[in-house]
C-alpha cells in the first residue's frame, strides 16, 4: 500500500463531501493533500477554490485541488460521498439500486488508476454500499470501511451527557448495527467513569435517548433538508485515526464474515484500516436486536441484482 502521502480523495462535493474537506481544514489534521472530484467538475473546482481561500488563516496547511479518478493512484484514502439523493416518493430500495450502479462505475475507475489504499464509504445506504465497495474493488475487507454508527454513537453520547451533566467525551456508549432504522444502543456496556449508565438512568430515560438517536437524522432533514456537519466531523475523526495509526476504537462499518454483511460495530482502527472488530459480550436482547438489523441489511444486499 502506498501509505506515505497522507493524501485523501473525496468523491462527491455536495454538502457532505464539501463539509468533510471543511472539517479537515478547520482542525489539526494528519491529511496533507485533498483532491476533490465530482460528476459536475465545475462544482469540485469551485469548492477547491473556496477552501483554498481559507489556507492563509486556517489551523492546518493542506494542499487542496480538484481532479479526476486518475488522481486516486497515489491516494492513501478515497472517501465516497457521492450518490443520488432520495427523491420525493422514491423508496430507499429504489435509491439503493441506483446508488449501487453509480458506485460500480466509480470503483471501477478508481481501481483502474492503480489505487491501493483504503476506501471510506459515507454515502447512504452506507452499510450496503460498504459491502458492495468491497465486492467491486476486490480489496481486503479491512481496507473497506464505512462511517458506520460513529455519528449515531456521537449523538448517543451527547444525549446521555445532557442527562448526566457531564462532557460527552466522558461517556462511553455505542450504537451498533445498520446506520438507519434498525440500529440499536448497547446499554449493557454503556458507562460514564466506570459507572454503568443502566444504574444511573431509568429505563424510560434510556428509551427516550435511544428513540431520539434513531430519529434525529429525520428531524434534521425535516428542518434543513440534509445532515452534513455531524457526519463530516465524524468522517474527519476516522480519517485522522487511520492516518495517525491511532488504534482507536470506533464503531465503523466493515465486513463481518459470520453474517456476510457490513455493519457498525466497535473496531480498532489504524493505518491498515480495521485492525480487528471487538468481541463484545452483549446482552441476549441486544443480540436479538442486532440479528434483526443484520437480517434487514442482508435483505437489502440480496435485493440488488448486479
Amino acid at each position: 500500500m502506498s501509505m506515505d502521502n497522507n493524501k485523501v480523495m473525496i468523491v462527491g462535493t455536495g454538502n457532505v463531501g464539501a463539509s468533510i474537506a471543511f472539517a479537515l481544514l478547520n482542525q489539526r489534521t494528519a491529511v496533507n493533500e485533498i483532491v476533490l472530484t465530482d460528476i459536475v467538475a465545475r462544482d469540485a473546482e469551485g469548492e477547491a477554490m473556496d477552501l483554498r481561500d481559507a489556507l492563509a488563516v486556517a489551523p492546518s496547511y493542506i494542499k487542496i485541488k480538484n481532479g479526476t479518478y486518475k488522481d486516486a493512484k497515489d491516494c492513501d484514502i478515497v472517501v465516497i460521498a457521492a450518490g443520488a439523493n432520495q427523491k420525493p416518493g422514491e423508496t430507499r430500495m429504489q435509491l439503493l439500486k441506483k446508488n449501487v450502479n453509480i458506485l460500480k462505475g466509480m470503483i471501477g475507475q478508481i481501481m483502474a488508476s492503480g489505487f491501493d489504499g483504503i476506501f471510506l464509504v459515507v454515502t447512504n445506504p452506507m452499510d450496503v454500499l460498504t459491502y458492495f465497495t468491497m465486492k467491486f474493488s476486490g480489496l481486503p475487507s479491512e481496507r473497506v470501511i464505512g462511517s458506520g454508527t460513529v455519528l449515531d454513537s456521537a449523538r448517543l453520547r451527547q444525549r446521555i451527557a445532557g442527562y448526566m451533566n457531564v462532557n460527552p467525551k466522558s461517556v462511553h456508549a455505542y450504537q451498533i448495527g445498520e446506520h438507519g432504522d434498525t440500529e440499536l444502543t448497547l446499554w449493557s456496556l454503556a458507562d460514564m467513569g466506570g459507572q454503568k449508565i443502566t444504574s444511573l438512568l431509568p429505563e424510560t430515560a434510556r428509551k427516550d435517548i435511544s428513540d431520539f438517536v434513531k430519529k434525529e437524522a429525520y428531524d434534521i432533514i425535516e428542518r434543513k433538508g440534509a445532515t452534513y456537519y455531524g457526519i463530516a466531523t465524524c468522517t474527519a475523526q476516522i480519517l485522522n485515526c487511520i492516518l495517525n495509526d491511532e488504534m482507536r476504537v470506533l464503531p465503523v462499518s466493515s465486513y463481518d464474515e459470520f453474517s456476510g454483511t457490513s455493519f457498525g460495530f466497535p473496531s480498532v482502527v489504524g493505518r491498515k484500516g480495521v485492525i480487528r472488530r471487538l468481541d463484545l459480550k452483549i446482552s441476549e436482547n441486544e443480540g436479538v436486536d442486532l440479528q434483526k438489523s443484520i437480517n434487514a441489511l442482508r435483505k437489502a444486499i440480496e435485493s440488488v441484482k448486479i
